[in-house]
């Protein structure tokens, strides 16, 4: 077991290689920092978009409260403890991080709207992993995930800054060659692109096709479909700021779905408990796809023989 997971590792890392060495670089568009919505409220700038990050302070608090208090979610192993700490910690440091970069949007401040975001995400993976997998191995992925996130963030920015300076301050280098490197190798959002994407293919994914621990799976594929909601607002901030007559914008609205992920997974652990048969929700589905098609089948048999009965009276 300890050498097929050290495989699957040894894989992961040479198909992340390879995707870095085929891939171009994706860097940052200075367009992104450009909303809709610019509006000034009591002294604020950019109002609404700081505003709307103040439901991840409350949704991350209550979480932390209620994972501590009693133990009111009921979680059975520590591993899960510790994720969904780590988790609600994320969440509520949203808040601060993403209300920092609103006030003046620049690269230098998306570093801390970002950071938050992807120990959050790279978290929700360990705890599938506890749940759904092995407790021992979700438990130990939980740091070295984490880190995995820091790091992508890391790469993108700081090691930038790092060899901008290195590589614009060696006289051996000319000026395109400083370029092709730095455009090539650094401002780089992929690894940062993985950490936020892949989740959200692989977690919907494992909750269908895996059997779960806990009932109330569906909670998953619910706050799946608000981020997923979320991003659409976040690509047509300046559509819908302009539908809405400037009343609000995309991103204000996509701050607030992505909120409504923390909360449909607060919602799921009040709920609830633990599962007597544990079946994937795929075969549930298939179950009650069969079930549904049976009654059609005996509903449509009880009139076609009320017909044939009323017409056999009727000769």
């Amino acid at each position: 077991m300890r050498k097929r997971s050290i495989i699957t590792w040894l894989v992961a890392i040479l198909c992340f290689v390879v995707l870095m060495i085929v891939t171009p670089a994706i860097p940052q568009s200075q367009e992104y920092h450009d909303f809709a919505d610019h509006r000034k409220f009591l002294g604020i700038p950019n109002a609404l978009n700081v505003i709307s990050n103040f439901p991840f302070l409350v949704i991350g608090v209550i979480g932390l409260i209620l994972s501590y208090h009693g133990n009111y979610f009921r979680l059975s192993l520590q591993g899960e403890l510790w994720g969904w700490t780590v988790f609600y910690i994320g969440v509520a440091a949203v808040a601060f991080g993403s209300a920092y970069y609103h006030l003046k949007p620049n690269d230098s401040r998306l570093v801390w709207d970002r950071l938050p975001m992807t120990v959050a995400f790279t978290s929700i993976v360990a705890i599938f992993i506890i749940e759904r997998i092995d407790e021992r191995k979700g438990t130990a992925s939980i740091i070295p995930l984490v880190l995995a996130g820091v790091i992508s963030i890391v790469y993108w920015r700081q090691v930038y800054y790092f060899c901008y300076f290195v590589v614009c301050n060696l006289s051996i280098f000319g000026v395109l060659a400083q370029k092709l490197i730095l455009g090539r190798y650094f401002d780089d959002l992929r690894p940062y692109a993985l950490v936020q994407f892949v989740p959200v293919v692989a977690i919907p994914l494992m909750a269908i096709l895996m059997p779960p621990m806990y009932t109330h799976s569906t909670y998953w594929l619910w706050a799946a479909g608000f981020y997923l909601l979320a991003k659409v607002l976040e690509a047509e901030d300046k559509l819908i700021y302009k539908w809405t007559y400037h009343v609000v914008s995309g991103h204000t609205l996509k701050h607030l779905c992505a909120a409504m992920v923390p909360v449909f997974l607060t919602l799921m652990l009040a709920k609830r408990s633990i599962e007597t048969e544990r079946q994937s929700l795929l075969k549930t589905w298939k179950i009650s796809w069969v079930k549904v098609k049976e009654t059609r089948t005996n509903d449509e048999s009880c009139n076609y023989n009320f017909i044939d009965v009323s017409t056999t009276e009727s000769q």
